[in-house]
């Protein structure tokens, strides 16, 4: 299905590229949803969720590692599908809520048109959004720094406006990632695919948050 004959020497076209980024996403889309009902079912927590964090990380490298050989596409699955199972107690937390399934629902479609949306944007008028990259970096620390912040100092109000940040934080990086792929500045789709799965899984974590406000 995927063109694995990436090399340095002779880069696959941006048109290869994109579309081969999309059909891995579309693949490790399913497998996190598959992977995250088996860890609704068996939640992990704890120590065993930081060995999950760690182990992420790991996979995460070695996919950068190996992102110009078959070996990637097989880390890729392997890093989707424990995220995907990490999502579980984040899953089980909200569908327990009132409306809990209209929550998760209304997030995932609410994800899902924003992706759509931004990177069908992209394509059609071929902008390059480069420029945003630096913007964004900041932007991601900041929000980091907050958020570590916002643990030992909780509000409700600090809460969603890092939700709200988070969505635009994580939509511009579907744009300049998108952009990235279009202008043929990453001709490797295996590590497109981790870009725009991690922006989807952020912008779908925010969502939660921001719905759940609502809904209340």
């Amino acid at each position: 299905m995927f063109d694995t004959s990436v090399t340095y020497e002779a880069a696959p076209s941006r048109t290869t590229v994109l579309q081969n980024t999309y059909r891995l996403l579309s693949l490790t889309l399913i497998l996190s949803a598959a992977t995250a009902y088996l860890g609704m079912l068996y939640p992990v927590g704890g120590l065993g969720m930081l060995g999950i964090m760690v182990l992420a990380f790991g996979l995460l490298f070695a996919t950068r590692a190996y992102a110009n050989s078959g070996t990637g596409v097989l880390l890729v699955f392997a890093f989707t599908g424990l995220m995907g199972f990490s999502l579980g107690p984040t899953l089980n937390h909200y569908l327990h809520l009132a409306h809990g399934s209209e929550i998760v629902g209304t997030s995932l479609l609410a994800t899902g048109a924003a992706f759509f949306g931004l990177s069908a944007y992209v394509q059609v008028t071929k902008k390059d959004f480069a420029f945003l990259g630096g913007f964004l970096m900041v932007g991601l620390i900041g929000l980091i720094v907050v958020s570590l912040i916002g643990m030992f100092f909780p509000t409700p109000a600090l809460s969603l406006a890092l939700a709200y940040v988070s969505v635009l934080i994580f939509g511009g990086y579907i744009l300049y990632d998108t952009s990235d792929i279009i202008a043929g500045r990453q001709t490797n789709y295996i590590m497109a695919t981790i870009s725009l799965y991690l922006d989807i899984l952020n912008m779908f974590l925010a969502m939660l948050r921001i719905v759940t406000a609502a809904r209340d």
